[in-house]
């Protein structure tokens, strides 16, 4: 599976744990969903191991536009559908095998205009649809409180308070409107980083591009739409970056492949019910040496798999799943 499992060499970049999410979804074969198409490299894999059609999805115009060149190669086994990942059942049903990969891709991340990189001057935007709110919007329009909760639970910010208050001075004097700006009044809250520490702005550009794009909430939803898209025997593979998401993921999966666990260790298991799932990654599967060599932005993505069973779908509570949530809502 060599060959299927390595993208284009013309690709603009190889996506994160595409070897052994080929891997663990082989044989390939019929309808896939990527529902977080980007540079199309997960699209790209599918086809080369064998999926007779993927169904790309994607809300930002960008990853359309980028794919127009080559998107001919695959003589329509690629088919692109601008829309969110958490209406997949929408775009398609009874379908193979769904893949997700949650990262921002590099292609957004590497445009400063994009505004979602505390690394390169550029307007503070970071929506991936490129319409509705932006990041400058909720910096210079919410309130102290509304900042700081944002910082707090999306991006696990402790300084949340104290940032915030800084932002809400700084905005005073004069609207943020660009990423070096913000960045420059959040390092200004905490610490020197030591060596091999990441950027002191890294956890408040997260949490700002999480709330800017509601993508807890499209990642619940999105994991329950896969669902009611796959078939029975359809595979779905997620692809994580932090901590929060590898938490819902996992906890969705742990409920839908019927163990639902108990608080804490001193109390009995509860029953198993019916599964909607069967977990095939009992541990998450990490990026190995090479590819930690060859992307060192790889080094906190996990990937977990399971497969369809014929058990109806159901509804699940966010907190069920440990979704985070905002005390007053969505801003």
């Amino acid at each position: 599976m060599a060959a299927a499992a390595s993208a284009k060499p013309d690709a603009p970049h190889i996506p994160v744990l595409l070897r052994p999410l080929i891997e663990a979804v082989s044989p390939v074969s019929g309808i896939w969903i990527d529902g977080t198409f980007g540079a199309g490299g997960y699209s790209r894999a599918l086809v080369e191991a064998g999926a007779d059609q993927v169904i790309g999805i994607d809300r930002d115009p960008l990853a359309h536009q980028m794919a127009e060149p080559w998107l001919a190669e695959f003589g329509g086994k690629i088919k692109l559908v601008q829309a969110n990942f958490a209406d997949m059942d929408q775009v398609a049903s009874d379908v193979d095998g769904v893949v997700l990969d949650l990262g921002v891709s590099s292609m957004q991340l590497d445009l400063a205009d994009r505004g979602f990189s505390f690394m390169k001057e550029g307007p503070l935007d970071m929506r991936m649809s490129q319409d509705g709110p932006s990041a400058a919007d909720l910096v210079n329009e919410l309130d102290e409180v509304e900042l700081a909760e944002i910082l707090f639970i999306y991006g696990e910010e402790r300084a949340s308070r104290r940032i915030a208050k800084a932002i809400v001075k700084a905005r005073a004097e004069e609207p943020i409107t660009t990423t070096l700006r913000l960045a420059e009044i959040v390092e200004g809250c905490l610490p020197r980083p030591k060596p091999n520490q990441s950027h002191p702005a890294t956890r408040s550009f997260q949490a700002l591009r999480i709330a800017v794009n509601d993508e807890y909430d499209a990642l619940y939803e999105g994991l329950m739409a896969a669902e009611r898209a796959l078939k029975p025997g359809g595979l779905l593979a997620v692809v994580t970056f932090h901590s929060v998401e590898d938490r819902m993921v996992k906890r969705f999966m742990q409920l839908r492949g019927g163990k639902t666990g108990r608080a804490n260790r001193y109390q009995p298991m509860q029953e198993e019910v019916p599964a909607q799932f069967e977990i095939l990654t009992n541990k998450a599967v990490g990026p190995d040496k090479t590819e930690l060599q060859e992307n060192p932005r790889s080094r906190s993505a996990k990937l977990r798999v399971a497969r369809r069973t014929d058990v109806p779908t159901g509804d699940i509570n966010p907190k069920d799943i440990a979704m985070p949530q905002l005390k007053k809502g969505k801003h």
